[in-house]
């Protein structure tokens, strides 16, 4: 069975959602195809900065997010070894930052969107070339034709591939994540507090006044491999690891049941790919993950996958808006199809260099973060802990501009 779609979005996650939120509040139509039979919500949270709350505010669900979520007040800098505090970074006025529940995240963005914008379960087996048209075959059958064929599907993306990515790469390191929820208060500040040492990086955040959110990072050995399959033992892994910590932090990983944790791989995109890759080719763009996945260091993953939202939504809808002159179909087909090529365009040219700077920062940051070097550990903690905070403060200094921009 065949069907026609104007505008097709391979994954329902941040950047697949943000997309097809846009081009709805620009009266334009998509369709968005999920291969789970659900919304994705692994992951628990994210760090929402000052530049992912202008994309929140331009799609219209910013407000509704504020009211569910406490905003932070500082960024703090611990050392693992000595307890002590190496930085401490204040968020004026100027520089919003929350934690959000990913859950909460992904049904204000599917609430937002027409009945039927998103088809569960339609996993993409393959693309084919049709003329300009692409056919999308899924798994259960069906073939998709579209005109605009968008890729937000991840890390192991479908659309990149067809694009000629390669998939990401392993950084070797792995991430566990966490998320507790107090029956009461859990008392904890308004703060991020992030703990470096030891080969180890970990942080605590609050999103509410009864959910915390942590996460760990380290370098995996042969002493414990095999712990992502064990849940007790990665919890146990974990604890034996957390250096000089407050009482209050431990007890938040040892509350975190065994059932709210993941266990995963970092991966990025190398930046040279991203300089010289094809972002979009005719009328297929990539999005989110599947353009630059980086590691987690400086909190942009998912905040630049709401300015790519944004933005892609804006230049598409711009060229698909643009009234042409009154003339045959055939000629009419054409122009059109050079308009959708030229806005993809335009979004490629506008993402390309701040993937390339998100990729690069945050893998940087990452190393020197995770480094267990007698001397860049003494450089961190007494030097660099500083610079490093405030780069996240820096990378989050970027606005997206508004949807009627063209």
């Amino acid at each position: 069975m065949e069907v026609v779609e104007d505008i097709v979005i391979v994954g329902a996650g941040i950047a697949g959602l943000t997309t097809s939120l846009g081009l709805h509040r620009l009266g334009i139509r998509s369709l968005v195809l999920e291969s789970a039979d659900t919304l994705r919500t692994q992951g628990f949270a994210f760090a929402m900065w000052t530049n992912a709350w202008k994309a929140l505010d331009v799609v219209g669900i910013g407000n509704i997010l504020r009211q569910k979520h406490n905003r932070l007040t500082k960024l703090v800098s611990i050392s693992v070894a000595s307890g002590l505090p190496t930085a401490e970074l204040r968020f004026e006025d100027i520089h919003e930052v929350r934690r959000i529940n990913r859950k909460v995240l992904m049904e204000t963005l599917g609430n937002e969107l027409p009945e039927g914008t998103i088809r569960y379960s339609s996993k993409v087996e393959y693309i084919q070339d049709s003329g300009f048209f692409k056919l999308i075959h899924l798994a259960d059958g069906t073939i998709l034709r579209t005109k605009v064929l968008i890729g937000c599907d991840g890390v192991n993306s479908v659309v990149a591939k067809f694009l000629g990515f390669s998939k990401p790469s392993f950084v070797g390191r792995a991430s566990i994540r966490g998320y507790v929820e107090c029956k009461d208060i859990h008392g904890l500040e308004p703060e991020f507090l992030q703990f470096f040492g030891n080969g180890v990086r970990y942080g605590v955040t609050p999103c509410d006044d009864h959910g915390v959110y942590w996460f760990f990072t380290y370098i995996p050995s042969l002493q414990d491999k095999g712990i992502e399959e064990n849940p007790d033992k990665m919890k146990q892994f974990i604890l034996t690891k957390l250096g000089n910590v407050s009482n209050q932090v431990r007890n938040i990983f040892e509350k975190t049941d065994l059932n709210n944790m993941i266990w995963s791989q970092l991966k990025y995109r190398h930046p040279w790919e991203l300089l010289w890759g094809n972002i979009s080719t005719d009328n297929v763009a990539i999005a989110g993950d599947a353009l630059h996945p980086m590691t987690p260091d400086i909190g942009q993953g998912g905040c630049s996958a709401l300015e790519g939202g944004v933005v892609l939504a804006r230049t598409l809808a711009a060229a698909l808006r643009q009234k042409s002159v009154v003339g045959a179909r055939e000629n009419e087909e054409k122009v059109q199809r050079e308009r959708i090529v030229m806005g993809l365009k335009k979004y490629a040219k506008e993402r390309r260099w701040r993937s390339i700077k998100l990729v690069s920062v945050a893998y940087v940051v990452g190393f020197i973060q995770q480094s267990n070097g007698i001397l860049i550990s003494f450089l961190r903690d007494r030097v660099i802990a500083r610079y490093l905070a405030a780069i996240l403060l820096k990378m989050s200094q970027f606005d997206c501009g508004s949807l009627g921009d063209s």
